[in-house]
């Protein structure tokens, strides 16, 4: 296989999945097609990393997970993902661009993504277990900001991400009955997620 062939795989699944969700029967082969799109970029960033980019796979593998799950069990699936963002913000972290831990404009970002990003979410949702997802979700936005990784891609994939569970949130309050999650949630996360691998791994 070429060096790009899981990158390819992965464009195949996601476009795939995003033109084609509503034509493919729900069942095994619904959640196969969901999942493999994310799953394929595990496989890429695995082949492209070395030993201090590979965490990136270990993300991308839960979010795959999750993206499989969610549709058996939600809290399963919120669940794999909460453990994504967690694997990412060590990651990140460990990859920040600020040397010096203790110094405001290394906390801050973290800090105000998990607080803004947790509030915001429980009061899009009204529900205060979506609150607790927002902690991780936010601190993985704001450990994406702070990372030595380009911002223009990987940063801006975290906050892709981040639009797209709260597009979810508001499907359960504020955008009940909206078409527009159902448009826009899967383009924005399998794009926050193409670019956040792209950003650590290259092309």
């Amino acid at each position: 296989m070429t060096k790009h062939a899981w990158l390819l795989i992965s464009l195949l699944f996601g476009i795939g999945y995003m033109l084609g969700a509503g034509l493919i029967p729900l069942g095994p082969w619904h959640i196969a097609v969901k999942g493999g799109g994310v799953a394929a970029l595990a496989l890429y960033a695995l082949g492209r990393s070395d030993a201090r980019t590979r965490p990136i796979a270990w993300v991308m593998a839960l979010g795959a997970l999750g993206d499989v799950l969610i549709e058996l069990n939600l809290i399963a699936g919120a669940l794999a993902f909460l453990a994504g963002h967690g694997v990412a913000c060590w990651f990140y972290w460990t990859n920040r661009r600020e040397l010096v831990p203790r110094k405001p404009r290394v906390i801050v970002p973290i800090i105000l993504g998990t607080v803004v990003v947790s509030d915001a979410a429980a009061m899009t949702a009204m529900n205060l277990g979506v609150g607790f997802y927002g902690v991780g979700l936010g601190a993985m936005l704001g450990c994406a900001w702070i990372s030595r990784f380009r911002r223009d891609r990987v940063a801006l994939g975290a906050l892709l991400f981040t639009a797209s569970d709260f597009l979810l949130f508001a499907r359960m309050g504020a955008l009940s009955g909206s078409p527009l999650p159902g448009l826009l949630v899967w383009p924005l996360y399998y794009g926050g997620q193409v670019l956040i691998t792209l950003g650590v791994v290259g092309v």
